[in-house]
Formats: structure tokens, C-alpha cells, sequence
């Protein structure tokens, strides 16, 4: 090894008493209430019919800014330098379902964009089925704005989400293979 490269880190060690980290559970189920409070409550009129435009814009930064965010924790879990990947992944997956599902949400509001999505839920459950590639056809985007928005999901899912699966399965396993290892 050269003088410039450092030896990989080790993977990270579990929390005392167990595999279990409670306090990050509970950050992120904390967080999950917060995202879905927020979710089913703020106001969204202002990125809808009225300007369209900061919708749009809102939707690709906040795709950018979840890509990039994603690729950093999706690698700080593979250097074996992220603290608590498994939580920042999980998190952000969430995250991810949440923006498409406002950005549906907020282009049913016009007329002709969509057929059978008309609360926050069905937006919530069509984005929940379009990344499961279930497509039950009660929800159909018949605009060309929401047509963009699920190719979009689709790439994003395959690309990003897939990625963050696999690296969250990979640490899983390394966490219980150092488990394993290191005996009860």
C-alpha cells in the first residue's frame, strides 16, 4: 500500500446492547411521522395552477438535491465511512417516495392531468405502486407533465433507489456478519 492510500476502514461496530441502535429507530420513525405530518398538511396551491414554473423548478432541485445526497451516503456506506447509513438510506427512500408524490399530487390539481388521483393519499399510493411496477390502472396519467414525471420515477427508480437497496442490504449484512463474528 502507498504512502498516500490509507487502509479501508473497518465496517462500523454495533450499537452496545446489540444490532438494534434504538435511538436511530426512533430518529427515524420520528422523522417519517414529521415527513408524512408534513406531507399531508402543508399548503401546496402556490406550485400548482398559480406557478407552475416553481413547481417544476422545486421538483428538479429537490431531485438533484436527493440524488446527490444519495449517491454521498450510498458511498460513505461502501468506504465504510457513513455513520449510520442504514438509517440516512432508509430515510431517504422515503424522502424520495415523498417528492414524486407531491409532484403528482400538485399536477392532478390541473384539469386532464390525471385520472382517479384526486387526494394526497392516492398520489402517496400511486407513487407506491408505480416503484413496485404494479400498475393496477385505477390511477392513469394522461397529461404530458405527469407522463414525464413517472418516466422520471421510473429512472430514478431503477438507477438510484436500486442502487440504495443494494447498499442497504450490503451493510445490513456486513453488520451481521461483524455480529456474527465477534460471538453473543
Amino acid at each position: 500500500m502507498s504512502e498516500t492510500q490509507s487502509p479501508p476502514s473497518p465496517p462500523p461496530s454495533p450499537p452496545p446492547g446489540g444490532f438494534v441502535d434504538l435511538r436511530a429507530t426512533g430518529l427515524l420513525l420520528g422523522s417519517f411521522t414529521l415527513l408524512m405530518a408534513a406531507y399531508f398538511t402543508l399548503p401546496l396551491r402556490f406550485l400548482g395552477r398559480t406557478h407552475p414554473l416553481l413547481g417544476w423548478l422545486a421538483f428538479a432541485a429537490a431531485l438533484t438535491g436527493l440524488s446527490t445526497l444519495l449517491l454521498a451516503k450510498m458511498l460513505g456506506a461502501v468506504r465504510g465511512t457513513e455513520r449510520r447509513p442504514v438509517i440516512w438510506l432508509v430515510f431517504l427512500i422515503g424522502l424520495s417516495m415523498t417528492v414524486f408524490a407531491t409532484t403528482y399530487y400538485v399536477l392532478a390539481e390541473r384539469t386532464g392531468e390525471f385520472e382517479g388521483l384526486r387526494t394526497r393519499l392516492d398520489a402517496l399510493y400511486f407513487t407506491i405502486v408505480t416503484l413496485a411496477t404494479v400498475g393496477y390502472g385505477d390511477i392513469i396519467p394522461s397529461g404530458q407533465g405527469p407522463r414525464l414525471v413517472v418516466i422520471l420515477q421510473i429512472g430514478y427508480n431503477f438507477v438510484f433507489l436500486a442502487a440504495a437497496a443494494g447498499t442497504l442490504s450490503r451493510t445490513i449484512r456486513a453488520g451481521l456478519d461483524v455480529r456474527a463474528h465477534r460471538g453473543p
